[in-house]
């Protein structure tokens, strides 16, 4: 072990008179403790919350949309063949998108139509798991309905799953009769509407209050006759075997396609979302760093008081022939043994904070606005080594002066003092 780290050590132990020095020692490495412990949970609760919102996100909403500047997309099985054959292409939705108002009787809301395909494997994957009552088979099937105001005559209708908030809104269960009630724009400008009956086939609940209270699923041919598309559709999406491949996939498809069609992935769809995130975890990130080096800053005080007190400590290593670097060595190392137990102190109260949270689950929050009744908790190895080399970084800098003022004592000063 080198003299310095010696010295440093027992600088660390302090005698009586020196008593009030190493009170402020400890505290300084318990200011570095909490500032560590505060960002690294910090940390893990926004590293949650921004992994939960985008799996909710990619949960309800495209991963790659292929759309046309035309407007509607006829001939899209061509269009659906082309796509698939692209390397990391999973499967292909073709979909129609339409406001509407939905009544039961017993309420009425404005609601978003969603024409799919319900016998289609990815369509199924990715809403089956979020049916809580009923299920997608029923959307195929027919329904037979009392026709309003003629209670003789019966009629043939289609089913519509519905979010639980529409559900809970309208005051619906699975075969309750509803109707919709769509606005049609003609081509010469004239607006007129069209109402259908429908029963209710299927309820899903995705997480997303804004999803369930807002969205009805309809079967995508039901869905052309009753907007009067034809064959067309508004749009296909594409679904990725990994969404690690997103650029890569949404490239080749834009080379393959060509105009008048464009592709759009879910980075460039929710880029305001995802900067909004980011903007925000930097924001929290910097604040709790400035904590951290306000309680490494301390050492700065801590360590002018020890320069004091040990004057002629330093004038005697001087004279006995230790150098300036060896005495500023001193110094550092004091500051960064205190720096260090105070960044190990702070990470184990992280980890443990970040697994009781991720455990317990004893804080909670309002689940109509954030979609969870709990913070989740998402803590990276990669975040505990830059909060730790941050810490050990301001600690390093906090020792210069006093390291510095340190090794410019002179001896024959001292000793004449």
């Amino acid at each position: 072990m080198r003299y310095e780290l010696k010295i440093a050590l027992r600088y660390l132990r302090a005698r009586r008179k020196e008593a009030f020095i190493s009170v402020t020692t400890i505290f300084t490495a318990i200011g570095v403790m909490i500032g560590v412990a505060a960002l690294t949970i910090t940390l893990a609760v926004m590293g949650g919350f921004e992994q939960s919102f985008k799996q909710s996100m990619l949960s309800v909403s495209p991963q790659i949309r292929i759309l046309s500047a035309e407007g509607s997309i006829a001939k899209y099985s061509e269009i659906e063949a082309r796509a698939a054959a692209v390397a990391g292409v999973n499967g292909t939705d073709p979909f129609i998108i339409e406001r509407g108002m939905l009544s039961s009787g017993r309420g009425v809301g404005g609601v978003l139509v969603h024409g799919v395909e319900p016998d289609n494997r990815v369509v199924d994957e990715l809403w089956g798991r979020y049916m809580i009552a009923g299920g997608f088979g029923r959307l195929l099937n027919g329904y037979t309905i009392a026709t309003p105001g003629i209670a003789s005559k019966q009629s043939n209708v289609g089913a519509i799953a519905v979010g639980s908030g529409v559900a809970e809104k309208l005051k619906v269960k699975i075969g309750d009769p509803v109707r919709i009630v769509v606005p049609l724009i003609a081509m010469d400008g004239s607006i007129s509407t069209r109402t259908g009956g429908f029963v209710v086939g299927a309820i899903f609940e995705s997480g997303l209050n804004y999803i369930d209270a807002n969205l009805i699923l309809m079967d995508l041919q039901r869905a052309q006759e009753f907007f009067g598309r034809g064959d067309k559709v508004d749009g296909i999406e594409v679904h990725l075997a990994n969404l690690d491949d997103t650029v890569a996939v949404t490239a080749a498809l834009r080379k393959t396609l060509g105009r008048p069609y464009y592709v759009q992935n879910w980075i460039e769809i929710n880029e305001f979302a995802a900067a909004g995130w980011e903007i925000l975890k930097r924001l929290y990130s910097l604040v709790l760093v400035m904590l951290i080096g306000v309680a490494a800053f301390n050492l700065v005080a801590t360590l002018i008081m020890v320069v004091m007190e040990k004057r002629k400590d330093i004038a005697v290593l001087i004279a006995m022939g230790a150098t300036p670097r060896d005495v500023r060595r001193i110094f550092v190392l004091k500051g960064m043994i205190v720096g260090a137990a105070g960044t190990l102190a702070g990470l184990i109260i992280g980890a443990a904070g970040c697994f009781t949270l991720a455990r317990y689950h004893f804080i909670h929050i309002q689940k109509e606005i954030y979609g969870m009744s709990t913070p989740p908790i998402a803590a990276h190895p990669l975040d505990f080594a830059l909060v730790a080399l941050a810490s050990l970084a301001l600690c390093l800098i906090a020792t210069y002066y006093p390291a510095r003022k340190a090794s410019r004592e002179m001896p024959v000063e001292v000793f004449r003092s």
